[in-house]
């Protein structure tokens, strides 16, 4: 699932791409044909993103939200490219075209659905930078579940996913099954700095690359292979990057975590 500093890419490509005239907006699959008349011929005069979730108004009121979800894709094409049957939405202006496939939401709403939507959603690294500190502070040290689940909870800090779980915890030194109520108020504000500081690079560089040039060896950079790029992630079996012990995979909340149990103390330890 795309995290959210991929939705905030998203959302500034498509203003660049999308501002200055009318859009065509249509179907091709068949499923989204209603939603797609509603913002047909109209201007697009921002688009932004919380967490996960994307955000495009027009100028007739009305708003368009995506969620990508375990398979959606939004990519950009040519004019000239014929969209397949499984398009749910393009979007076109006079020389690009956006295409929507397998998301998990798409539809139009008002702002009074907006206001709802985003009222779910706890603070966002990418919009609050240091100003939701407090707020995610506050909402993870009076939370019971360990780290690993509470860190993909939207409505405790929306645009987390499962890679940077794995390593803002490792980042930081903190096991996964440790619980949020058990953090000091000074591990809450690291947890959240790093957030911050990993989602703004992942943004710039459209990739998420989080070790420093200390752990790689050698220049990190936007082009720094994959397999040079994490810490923690798909590692399982790895030495770790900072003491060798090979890395652990385990699974919370229905999905698989990657931590260093050396590096990483449990909390029985």
């Amino acid at each position: 699932m795309p995290e959210g500093h991929t939705i905030h890419r998203l959302a500034e490509d498509l203003e660049s791409d999308l501002q200055g005239g009318p859009i065509s907006a249509f179907s091709p699959q068949g499923r989204f044909t209603d939603g797609a008349s509603l913002i047909n011929g109209c201007l697009l005069l921002r688009s932004e993103a919380w967490g996960k979730h994307l955000f495009c108004w027009w100028d007739n009121g009305s708003i368009l939200h995506i969620h990508l979800g375990l398979i959606g894709k939004l990519r950009k094409f040519k004019i000239e490219k014929q969209p397949s049957e499984t398009v749910r939405l393009r979007l076109e202006s006079n020389s690009t075209a956006w295409q929507l496939t397998g998301p998990q939401t798409c539809s139009v709403i008002n702002e009074e659905d907006w206001e709802y939507q985003i009222s779910k959603l706890g603070p966002d690294p990418l919009r609050l930078g240091k100003r939701g500190k407090k707020q995610f502070s506050e909402k993870i040290l009076n939370t019971s579940l360990p780290l690993g689940s509470a860190l993909l909870k939207q409505d405790l800090i929306a645009g987390i996913g499962n890679v940077y779980r794995s390593e803002i915890l490792f980042i930081i030194g903190i096991h996964p099954e440790i619980a949020g109520k058990n953090l000091t108020k000074t591990e809450a504000d690291k947890i959240w700095d790093t957030a911050v500081v990993l989602l703004r690079k992942g943004k710039n560089w459209n990739k998420i690359i989080t070790v420093t040039h200390d752990d790689h060896g050698g220049r990190v950079t936007k082009k720094t292979l994959r397999e040079n790029a994490l810490y923690a992630y798909k590692r399982s079996g790895f030495p770790c990057r900072r003491c060798e012990t090979p890395i652990i995979q385990n699974t919370m909340a229905g999905r698989s975590i990657w931590f260093c149990p050396s590096c990483q103390k449990g909390p029985n330890a």
